[in-house]
């Protein structure tokens, strides 16, 4: 089996909310996937689900907490 072209493994995001006293926000938790050389790769979920700063993280916009 060749090597996977993506590994990522327990990818977390925390997002500061609030103006006086900024708590985290948590919009991803420990995430982890793999894709195969070849393999078709889809991110679906409802709104609020952390696809897009998934992909954020995924290209570099955004650092992992």
């Amino acid at each position: 089996m060749p090597d996977p072209v993506i590994v990522v493994a327990l990818l977390t995001k925390d997002y500061p909310v609030g103006f006086w006293r900024p708590r985290p926000y948590r919009a991803l938790d420990a995430l982890s996937f793999t894709v195969a050389p070849g393999e078709v790769f889809g991110c679906l979920g409802p709104n609020g689900a952390g696809k897009s700063t998934t992909l954020k993280l995924l290209m570099g916009l955004v650092s992992p907490t």
